[in-house]
């Protein structure tokens, strides 16, 4: 059995994979580990390439998830897969230093800790090469993050830690839920019990090979960590991400109504209606793309989705229109008769989307 499970969450990082495993045989000498790939079918064959590999070292797995995405979901699938007693986890691009993982397990033995962090903000750490907008961006996200913290982590958003695999079910099982793409914070915020923890200082590398992954939507995702770990228990974060949605939406159908009622001078009927649709047509984009990112719709999957959406919202948009339209006709005023309409109408899209549109596949 070994004594270390290294949890890799990969999406389209073929080209790491063997120099990967290259670094981690050559830095874990006389350790008994094992490396788990969770790969998000990657398109470029990553799950493929694992897999022939783990046909000669049975120190390699791989866990193919099918239909979910997400980096801090993988971590978490990775680390309830594994036996082993300590988990580390880290990157395949190659910019966490492997040549720290045995002392990181020395320290976890020795020190009576619960979490070791490899820290970029200590003494002797680095952020390498970043430029200036990527380091304040990283600032910035600590600083939020630290709101949530149970402990005064340098590095609360590093992604290169190694745990306890009994403290890490604990927290996943009080609610560490795996949104977003930073698990280290989600691990400290849900933790049942103050964490015990160590950081070891490193220097953060530039990617070896492929594309990196950051994104406007990773801000989005660690935003609606945040979010979930502040009022998760009152509100589902998918809510709050569908209300914004939402609220986007409104913005979108009152210019489309003012430029089409007001500038151009369509009468009321015909210009709520196209509002309605535009309206529509934009929620559906937006939720697809963020709201339901981990089972986004792709190919003719998007058109049947956004098919499935307007026909599913096709009794929220009747009333939409019925009541506006009503509303005006007894000389109430545009904006006041649209709002109704809008509000009405919304009302339906959160319960019947993850129905009919975003259903998750079966097993997932």
């Amino acid at each position: 059995m070994p004594n270390v499970s290294i949890i890799v969450p990969t999406f389209e990082e073929v080209e790491n994979v063997e120099e990967l495993l290259r670094r981690l045989q050559a830095s874990l000498r006389g350790v008994d580990w094992e490396v788990i790939f969770v790969d998000d079918d990657s398109p470029d064959g990553t799950a493929d390439s694992v897999r022939n590999v783990a046909q000669a070292d049975r120190r390699v797995r791989c866990v193919h998830r099918i239909g979910r995405r997400g980096l801090a979901s993988a971590c978490v699938e990775g680390i309830l897969s594994s036996s082993a007693p300590f988990i580390a986890v880290m990157d395949a691009d190659l910019q966490h230093d492997e040549a720290l993982l045995p002392r990181m397990l020395d320290e976890i033995r020795a020190a009576n800790v619960d979490i070791v962090v490899g820290s970029r903000y200590i003494e002797g750490g680095s952020v390498g090469e970043w430029d200036s907008a990527r380091a304040l961006l990283s600032r910035v996200a600590t600083r939020l993050g630290k709101v949530l913290l149970k402990a005064d982590l340098s590095d609360p958003m590093s992604g290169f830690f190694m745990i306890r695999r009994d403290v890490a079910v604990r927290a996943i099982r009080n609610g560490a839920r795996g949104i977003g793409f930073k698990i280290l914070l989600d691990i400290f915020a849900s933790s049942p019990e103050p964490l015990r923890w160590k950081e070891l200082p490193y220097r953060f590398r530039n990617r070896h090979a492929g594309q990196s992954k950051l994104d406007t939507t990773v801000a989005w995702e660690y935003f609606l960590m945040l979010v979930d770990k502040l009022v998760g228990h009152i509100v589902p974060v998918r809510f709050v991400a569908f209300s914004l949605v939402g609220g986007l939406g409104v913005v979108m159908h009152m210019t489309v109504l003012v430029a089409l009622h007001k500038v151009w001078s369509v009468s009321f009927f015909p210009a709520q209606a196209t509002a309605t649709l535009v309206a529509m047509t934009l929620n559906f984009w937006l939720n697809n793309v963020l709201t339901y990112r981990d089972v986004r719709l792709r190919g003719w999957g998007l058109l049947r989705g956004w098919l499935s959406f307007v026909l599913a919202c096709s009794v929220g948009g009747v009333a939409n229109v019925g009541i506006a339209v009503y509303l005006f006709a007894f000389n109430t005023f545009w904006v006041t008769s649209a709002i109704a309409g809008v509000l009405v109408g919304a009302v339906w899209n959160y319960a019947i989307t993850a129905v009919y549109t975003w259903r998750r596949p079966q097993g997932a």
